[in-house]
């Protein structure tokens, strides 16, 4: 399989923001270009911008570039604007879901989690990562996972679930309220770069 396996915190350096929510990822060190003077000089033309801005949501939501292309493809058929829409269905993903609630520390960890079968939806047991999940859905867990929850929400300290899932962490359930609109993802990408990427 193509998934990449190799460091994470080279693709935080090679784009130049954290892509993860960790101390590994957002501390300044890590954040300087890859290479031992770190790229001084280098500027990036109009096509480098954009396959920047591509590779930061690619990198932040864990996903391969056939992957991501037909996300893509599903938000231009979709009607409003392509740009918002694109990242209302990656945000949807039942990965994503999971890392937003807090009950795991990064996407890799919430895909492997959604693989071996720890994740029911509406009582289902799903295990497929590109799940999208809707509107009223809800997300809980395998009792036998819930000490694992526990400590990584305990290692997340001032983690703020968005205010479109609605996230019980007695029981560790959570329920999808809304539409995730583009202020509420806290990661910042101009999307308008990313569709001119792929026109």
């Amino acid at each position: 399989m193509a998934r990449y396996t190799g460091p994470k915190v080279r693709l935080s350096r090679r784009v130049g923001v954290p892509i993860a929510d960790i101390p590994k990822h957002t501390s300044k060190r890590q954040l300087t270009p890859p290479g031992m003077h770190g790229y001084r000089g280098r500027r990036l033309r109009d096509y480098g911008i954009r396959l920047n801005e591509k590779q930061k949501l690619r990198y932040h939501y864990g996903l391969l570039e056939r992957q991501f292309r037909r996300t893509i493809t599903d938000a231009g058929r979709m009607r409003g604007n392509t740009g918002e829409l694109l990242l209302q269905l990656l945000e949807r993903r039942l990965d994503n879901v999971l890392r937003r609630t807090g009950m795991v520390r990064t996407i890799w960890a919430a895909r492997q989690m959604v693989v071996h079968g720890h994740v029911l939806v509406n009582g289902r047991k799903v295990d497929r990562p590109s799940f999208r999940m809707r509107v009223g859905d809800t997300l809980t867990l395998k009792p036998r996972i819930h000490n694992l929850a526990r400590e990584n929400m305990e290692s997340l300290g001032g983690h703020v679930t968005s205010d479109w899932i609605d996230f019980n962490p007695s029981e560790l359930t959570a329920r999808v309220v809304a539409l995730p609109m583009p202020d509420q993802i806290p990661f910042e990408v101009n999307t308008n770069l990313v569709v001119e990427f792929y026109r």
